[in-house]
């Protein structure tokens, strides 16, 4: 029999009212499913030009500053994940890498460096490219994704489209990412990326755009190995190295495919 003093929310008691844990995980969920259910197409879209490029003996790469690096890092050499899958890295704008912090949004600003990266980079036409950016506004992103189609990589926005609506670029061009690409996949996440309100706290908190990114590049990522299946090519996965078997088997995909993986020498 249930304690009483348990609650609906199970041993712990139930939850308090307006409880910031619930508000958080309404949000998030919220916000996925609406992903979820606009971005069916865009999803199909993204996993089909990754299919395509792999089938091709193309590549894939996946490039986010700051914060949004998290998700373009989520989906590389990861158990479960596709092995063609390589971080295109911009130094000292990966996450949180440098100090001061804000040194890594100031190179987000800087005119030339995302030219420079590419251009000494392994990418070259007909790989695909991600290029995740919460705003979409800054230099670094918009600058990738336009000389990256100028190269001839299929360009993938992954960005909130309200930060078009309701902030100004910072691109000498005036456009945003999401101007700049081959497909969209928009995150839905409002702007500022704070889900919670409380009168107590001076700023609005509880940011979701991690949760909400991070799923739509592993829909897209496994989308795209059912797309390869179903073609009757065996996708190139990587499965975790803490099972038995887990070790070899990715030596053995490493070996296979090491001209199109460039994070494993």
């Amino acid at each position: 029999m249930t304690d009483p003093a348990d609650g609906p929310a199970g041993p712990g008691g139930s939850a308090p009212p307006d409880d910031p844990t619930d508000r958080y995980f309404g949000a998030a969920i919220a916000l996925l499913g609406r992903v979820r259910d606009e971005e069916r197409a865009g999803i199909r879209a993204a996993a089909t030009a990754v299919a395509d490029a792999i089938a091709a003996g193309g590549r894939v790469f996946t490039f986010g500053a700051g914060h949004s690096s998290l998700p373009a890092q989520d989906v590389v050499y990861r158990a479960g994940g596709l092995a063609l899958i390589n971080l295109l890295p911009v130094p000292g704008a990966v996450g949180v890498d440098v100090v001061p912090a804000t040194l890594g949004s100031a190179l987000e600003r800087v005119e030339g460096l995302a030219t420079a990266v590419l251009d000494t980079s392994p990418a070259r036409g007909g790989d695909v490219l991600f290029v995740i950016s919460l705003s979409g506004r800054n230099t670094l992103p918009v600058e990738m994704a336009r000389h990256a189609r100028t190269l001839g990589l299929t360009v993938i926005a992954v960005t909130s489209v309200a930060y078009a609506k309701d902030t100004r670029s910072r691109h000498s061009s005036g456009t945003f990412l999401k101007d700049n690409c081959d497909i969209l996949l928009d995150s839905k996440i409002p702007v500022g990326d704070a889900e919670l309100s409380d009168a107590r706290v001076p700023a609005p908190f509880g940011p979701a755009s991690t949760v909400v990114t991070s799923a739509l590049m592993q829909a897209v990522m496994a989308t795209a190995a059912t797309d390869l299946g179903a073609r009757g090519i065996t996708p190139p996965m990587i499965r975790s190295g803490n099972v038995d078997g887990g070790l070899d088997w990715n030596a053995r995909v490493f070996e296979e495919y090491r001209d199109r993986i460039f994070f494993h020498r």
